[in-house]
């Protein structure tokens, strides 16, 4: 379903071997959170989807304990603890769930202002205008 929709909206897309349930899991007690179901079912196909310029349009969710312990990142930005990444435009943003509260919607977090702002409105949303056309 989620390599369709991908293919839909960019052909060349790339994809990943689907990630394992039990990593999937793993990251999950990790982040100390379920993931999305949308977006695990999307990993359970492909861990990961590259799109135009080698974008990796999604990606896997461990990069968000990085951005949520590093104290560099503590020093310079608003917490992270309500988004959830998985996803970036090559170019330092990022995209991810807001996790609360919960909501479907996807949003951009802009490095140089460190601004979040919302982008689609859910992961096939996301998917179909990413591919398409970058997201910015």
């Amino acid at each position: 379903m989620w390599r369709q929709a991908a293919r839909e909206a960019f052909p060349d897309a790339g994809f990943a071997e689907p990630a394992d349930a039990s990593v999937l899991a793993g990251a999950e007690r990790k982040l100390g959170e379920e993931l999305p179901s949308e977006l695990r079912q999307l990993l359970l196909e492909s861990n990961g989807i590259v799109g135009r310029t080698s974008v990796d349009t999604v990606w896997a969710v461990e990069q968000n304990l990085h951005f949520r312990t590093d104290g560099s990142f503590a020093r310079l930005y608003m917490p992270f603890d309500a988004l959830l990444f998985f996803g970036n435009n090559g170019g330092g943003d990022q995209f991810a769930f807001v996790r609360t509260p919960r909501r479907p919607d996807v949003f951009v977090w802009e490095y140089e202002t460190d601004s979040r702002r919302w982008v689609a409105g859910g992961l096939r949303d996301y998917l179909g205008r990413s591919l398409a056309f970058p997201v910015k």
